[in-house]
């Protein structure tokens, strides 16, 4: 097939066919775009077709400083006060090591496929591009360098499928059956806690968080709007009364309501009910009584708002500036977490505001920096962003006979981590589209690994037929034993709620498809809670340990 030969072809078959094999579902077990383009690209590469390695590098960098770009806030709110959860992440980190250099003593690993068993059981491909260039950099002659190169790939791809399996299974069933827990119950039932008495926490019913309804005054004739709101914590907001036949009044705080009036009351579902009590029967929204209701996105940014639960809000401002505006939505790490109100914040959520636009406009100023809409990409923030990042990664050190340096994986990680993090402290600048820096992930990354795997494809019988069923099973171990691990130090030593800790597990190990099943299983979002703190801080941490892996095997392969 001459035309499978051609590098640019081979390329894009290999994510085309390999983003359709990873799409394939076993219940829930996906083996994911990534991991599907290194077995398509393997298998093509026994043709013996390349990709140069300008664009391997270019396409890694692009990918390691949009992973830094979307993890930076969080990243660094985690550092401060994200510990509890975060070090969920250096168990992680640690008992893979540990677990990794016994698998090197035992069964005599060489350094590629000792990096290559730690990538794939921690499901973590970045680490596949930090541990290959930290190989590029040992005292090796070229052909010695590609094929350790090419046995991370291998090994890698023999493990990752196990180490997927392994981690969703026991963080999915059989951790939820040690604990002898209902994680539909428990994640129900922390809902509600979590939530304001209004609350139920329980939005799987689809009904809308936030409503409108109208009500004759009823029982609460002769009192005063903001008396009525403020006896409900705010969690209402009396928007028009009519009066009369027609007559809408703008229900200013101090109005006094009539026994005639009617009064439109918009706020959570729960809260508008549990306050019909005040007022007489519920009646149809009167004809013409049209409130302009506006959503704005904003970087929460308010240093006294950080760690605050999402109740406490109103504490920070006037009744004046928060009046009528709700937060109906939190996204961290682009995760959707629930929108309770005792839900805690930290920097660099996005908070969605709801409610009259000049109210909206005026809170959103208070909490952060409204994110504007666009959907260009500062190109020149882009590119100054990942050339740092590559000045970065040539600073190195000596410690005994090795040197060590971040690479320019590691580099422009860390530049991306300080650059998302300045764009957070001033989105109006450094533009980069959450869905662009999406693409530039997958896209980096999928071409990264396509390339190793077309540079790997001769080499890879050779492991296969080497070690046998060796690496898998490790793979399954090296998985497994740190959310063990992590499962007893949150359940018997932290207490940590189970949904919670589940979401915990699954954020260690850089999980989508654990956290997913979970989420289904909760029957709400509760287990992202967890989720984002170790996922944040493990998905930096675990791409540094290239470096520190190909260091550990080195030495004890001595």
């Amino acid at each position: 097939m001459p035309l499978i030969t051609n590098p640019v072809i081979a390329l894009f078959v290999s994510l085309a066919l390999g983003y359709f094999i990873g799409r394939l579902r076993v219940g829930p077990i996906q083996l994911g775009g990534i991991c599907g383009t290194l077995l398509v690209a393997l298998a093509l590469g026994q043709s013996g077709v390349r990709i140069g390695p300008d664009l391997k590098e270019s396409a890694f960098a692009l990918f390691i400083y949009a992973l830094g770009f979307s993890a930076g806030p969080q990243f660094f709110a985690n550092i401060r006060g994200g510990w509890r959860y975060g070090i969920f992440s250096i168990m992680e980190v640690a008992c893979a090591l540990l677990l990794a250099a016994a698998a090197v003593v035992i069964f005599h690993l060489d350094i590629g496929t000792a990096a290559g068993l730690f990538a794939g059981s921690a499901t973590e491909s970045a680490v596949v591009g930090t541990a290959s260039e930290a190989i590029s950099h040992l005292p090796l002659a070229d052909a010695d360098i590609q094929v350790l190169q090419a046995n991370i790939a291998t090994a890698y791809s023999l493990t990752y499928l196990f180490g997927l399996i392994g981690i969703v299974v026991f963080t999915t069933q059989i951790a939820p059956m040690l604990l002898g827990v209902d994680i539909k119950k428990e994640a129900s039932e922390l809902a509600r806690r979590l939530g304001s008495p209004e609350d139920d926490g329980d939005q799987a019913e689809g009904l809308p968080l936030l409503v409108g309804r109208a009500f004759r005054v009823g029982n609460a004739a002769g009192k005063s709007v903001g008396e009525l709101e403020k006896g409900r914590n705010w969690t209402i907001a009396i928007e028009r009364v009519r009066r009369g036949l027609s007559e809408d009044l703008e229900a200013s705080p101090d109005l006094l309501l009539e026994p005639a009036d009617i009064v439109f009351v918009r706020g959570r579902r729960n809260a508008v009910i549990a306050a019909s009590e005040l007022f007489g029967d519920e009646v149809p929204v009167p004809d013409g009584t049209s409130i302009i209701v506006a959503t704005r996105d904003v970087v929460l940014a308010r240093k006294e708002a950080f760690g605050r639960q999402i109740r406490d809000l109103r504490h920070l401002a006037s009744p004046e500036l928060h009046r009528g505006v709700f937060v109906s939505n939190v996204r961290r790490l682009g995760q959707n977490i629930p929108a309770l109100s005792g839900t805690v914040l930290q920097q660099g959520d996005v908070v969605t505001l709801y409610g009259p636009e000049k109210a909206v406009s005026g809170a959103a100023e208070a909490l952060g920096k409204p994110i504007l809409a666009g959907d260009k990409t500062d190109l020149t923030f882009l590119g100054a962003g990942i050339v740092a990042g590559l000045l970065i990664g040539h600073l190195s050190f000596e410690i005994g006979a090795l040197r060590l340096t971040l690479g320019s994986g590691g580099g422009a990680l860390v530049a991306g981590l300080i650059f998302g993090w300045l764009n957070m402290r001033n989105p109006t600048r450094g533009g980069f589209p959450l869905p662009a820096a999406e693409f530039a992930k997958d896209f980096g990354l999928a071409a990264f690994i396509a390339a190793i795997g077309l540079d790997a494809g001769p080499h890879a019988l050779g492991l296969i037929l080497e070690y046998g069923l060796i690496l898998p099973v490790l793979g399954l171990l090296i998985s497994v034993l740190p959310a063990a691990l992590s499962l007893f130090v949150g359940s018997r030593l932290m207490k940590i709620e189970p949904p919670i800790l589940l979401g915990v597990i699954a954020g260690q190990h850089c999980s989508t498809p654990t956290i997913s099943t979970l989420v289904s299983q909760a029957g709400n979002s509760i287990p992202v809670i967890g989720y984002t703190v170790t996922y944040a801080i493990s998905n930096v941490l675990l791409p540094l340990m290239g470096p520190v892996v190909i260091g550990m095997a080195v030495l004890l392969g001595r």
